[in-house]
């Protein structure tokens, strides 16, 4: 029998959740009607090693852990996984493919494919710090976002809060701003009107280690939704559509305090009739042109990844065009019901792939 390792972040020294009462409770009925036997893993950083021998014996892992959790990064997991990946287990998502396409930073390294726009990289404080200002100085709302985080941790919205008279002093000169209008996307966060100064000494936490920041413009179609396309490898396999999100803006005439709350994704197979330009889109151009700039082959991609789009202008047509906003790699759940049975076959074919690899 196959076996792989489902693993997730938590407390090792508790028992393990029941698989029956465990979020992943669909993954492991998938692949157990495919016979392959998923076995939890929790992993923690006090527990690498064990983590480690216990992989080394399975055929594969399935890996759904963040790339930061309160104050934890994947460090050493990632460590591990390349180790054993080294010796013949197979991993999905594996660290390397995360670092190509599941940080911030491929919104840059596309930006002039079909899904892309004006985007920015600052690989430095002292770049950062000089740049901004002047990228605001045209009055239009900019989004940065660290180099790796989810939940919104690292992503703000920035825009120039001129007085009227400073506008009409400082139009015709396109001056840098003095202060900004900013906000977190963490939830529970709201909008502030600091210096930019001070903004910039906010975001230089950012820049540790190998950090950076990317800049994108605001989409200003934020407020007809964002839809996220779940694949399996390089096929689309549902959708998520979430209405409000964490940056929407204000009603007009409302104060900026006055943001609705968040609404829920919901979840789509994908047939959804609407999503399909989109649906072809990804399959036939972006994800193959993906593949070849980062010279990774139709396998290599992992089995459950998702790309976020806002929509874009309308072409002279009246027909939408997206802006990719983020790709997740790293822990990509909740998904819709229709990746299931695509994951778990996709999980089986490289399994067989990898024994018919070290019986060859």
């Amino acid at each position: 029998m196959m076996r792989v390792a489902v693993v997730w972040r938590g407390d090792p020294h508790i028992a393990p959740p029941s698989i029956e009462n465990n979020r992943l409770r669909g993954v492991f009925d998938a692949l157990a009607q495919r016979g392959v036997e998923a076995l939890p893993v929790v992993y923690a950083d006090d527990v690498v090693d064990a983590v480690r021998d216990r992989l080394a014996t399975l055929d594969g892992a399935l890996v759904w852990v963040d790339p930061i959790t309160e104050g934890q990064d994947r460090s050493q997991l990632d460590s591990v996984l390349r180790d054993v990946a080294s010796r013949g287990v197979w991993v999905s998502a594996h660290p390397d493919t995360i670092l190509k396409i599941g940080t911030k930073e491929v919104l840059y390294r596309t930006r002039d494919m079909g899904w892309g726009t004006d985007t920015r990289l600052y690989t430095s404080f002292a770049e950062f710090r000089d740049a901004l200002p002047r990228v605001l100085a045209d009055g239009r709302a900019r989004v940065l976002k660290q180099y790796r985080g989810n939940g919104g941790n690292g992503v703000w919205k920035v825009e120039a809060a001129r007085s009227e008279s400073e506008a009409a002093r400082d139009e015709s000169e396109s001056a840098p701003p003095r202060r900004v209008r900013v906000r977190h996307a963490r939830r529970g966060s709201v909008e502030e009107e600091i210096t930019v100064a001070e903004f910039i000494e906010r975001c230089a936490p950012y820049f540790a280690g190998a950090g950076r920041l990317i800049d994108q413009p605001y989409q200003p179609r934020l407020v007809d939704g964002m839809v996220r396309c779940y694949l399996v490898h390089d096929r689309v396999a549902g959708f998520g559509e979430q209405l409000i999100n964490m940056l929407f803006p204000a009603a007009p005439g409302a104060p900026p305090s006055e943001v609705p709350l968040p609404g829920p994704r919901l979840y789509y197979p994908p047939t959804r009739n609407d999503f399909q330009p989109l649906k072809r889109k990804l399959e036939t151009e972006w994800v193959p042109e993906l593949c070849r700039r980062f010279e990774i082959d139709r396998d290599g991609l992992p089995v459950i990844w998702d790309a976020d789009f806002l929509y874009g202008p309308k072409t002279a047509s009246g027909e939408d065009t997206y802006v990719l906003c983020e790709i997740n790699v790293s822990a990509v759940f909740p998904f819709p019901e229709s990746a299931l049975e695509p994951l778990a076959d996709a999980v089986v074919a490289r399994l067989r792939h990898r024994r018919a690899g070290a019986n060859g």
